[in-house]
């Protein structure tokens, strides 16, 4: 924003814009009385609906954005951002296009694609082809890992070679891991080396090896819809329900319910897609429909933080539109956004 103002000369309009910027962005980060110091760092947070990836830090401040002008090649597009997640040297961004049928690698510090999966607008189960793509992750070996939802597979793919090779039959949409996935729409990494596959369909999940040896099974307690399961302890798991209202939930692997947060009325979740515990012990949401991301305290099961607008989409700073993903950078990978 600064540099386009400046090449156009136009000293006041800068000033008037950034008064602005200021005052959105703080209006954002107080009008739930926020408390920065719930967030540990900035976050990487996947703005669906504008079509963008934008970093917030804990003050509520819009600190980077992708993809901006020039960041893109002619003709190249970048569209309905789901998910994102650094790779595990923190200096690219894995993005999951999930409506767009695409999966993008993109260099941090250029501000450039390196890597494309997928066509564009087509979903097919097609060699080449992905078909609602979901939480597409990099692997320690540099594959990625990504759960293709209306195929109804896992598929790793290798970006130096683009050869895939995956879990689950493709078109064959029921739960039998690892043989068969029932709309799967999340893959994350446990701590042990095992990942975590969500299925939507019978409200699956179960955690497995890279090779496909099933661990166990279980039903995520309460809820309709299971989203993005992820571990935050030994042997506690956060999911979420993606309906209205919506819901958090902490499961063992049991099917044990350890906690729930499904606050009604006015204060309701609507269409929650991913949950995750930060260090301190909070965790961290997209609240998608409602346009925010939030903290919740588990043990006061009030919001902390939160950045967004509820029930307000924008593109100004301070707004989201249906935001759909999230991740918490580590200061081993600030570096690589250039933030001051």
């Amino acid at each position: 924003m600064i540099n386009s103002f400046l090449k156009k000369g136009t000293l006041s309009a800068f000033v008037a814009a950034a008064v602005l910027a200021v005052t959105v962005s703080a209006n954002a980060a107080t009008v739930f009385k926020s408390d920065p110091t719930a967030l540990p760092g900035p976050i990487m947070i996947a703005d669906e609906g504008n079509n963008r990836i934008v970093v917030v830090d804990p003050s509520g401040t819009p600190r980077w954005i992708f993809p901006q002008k020039g960041d893109l090649k002619p003709g190249q597009t970048f569209r309905t951002p789901d998910d994102v997640f650094l790779s595990p040297d923190g200096k690219s961004i894995i993005a999951t296009e999930s409506e767009h049928q695409m999966v993008s690698i993109i260099d941090i510090a250029t501000k450039k694609i390196t890597f494309e999966y997928g066509v564009a607008d087509k979903g097919s189960r097609l060699k080449g082809y992905l078909n609602n793509p979901d939480d597409a992750m990099m692997l320690p070996d540099g594959r990625l890992i990504v759960a293709d939802i209306k195929n109804c597979r896992i598929l790793f793919i290798d970006p130096k070679t683009k050869k895939t090779t995956q879990l689950g039959t493709t078109g064959r949409c029921y739960h039998n891991p690892p043989k068969s996935f029932g709309s799967p729409n999340g893959a994350f990494p446990m701590q042990d080396g095992r990942f975590l596959v969500t299925e939507i369909n019978g409200d699956w999940v179960s955690a497995m090896t890279l090779e496909g040896k099933v661990s166990w099974s279980v039903h995520a307690p309460g809820i309709a819809y299971p989203s993005d399961t992820n571990e935050i302890s030994p042997d506690v798991y956060v999911t979420v329900d993606f309906s209205k209202p919506g819901a958090i939930i902490k499961f063992n692997s049991k099917g044990k319910l350890l906690w729930k947060y499904k606050p009604t009325g006015a204060a309701a979740l609507d269409h929650t897609s991913l949950a995750t515990g930060l260090p301190n012990g909070m965790i961290i949401a997209n609240d998608d429909a409602n346009h925010r991301v939030i903290v919740v305290d588990p043990k006061t099961k009030k919001i902390v933080w939160q950045y967004g607008h509820k029930g307000i989409k924008g593109t100004a700073a301070g707004y989201l539109n249906n935001p759909d993903g999230l991740e918490l950078i580590p200061d081993s990978a600030l570096a690589n956004f250039k933030l001051s």
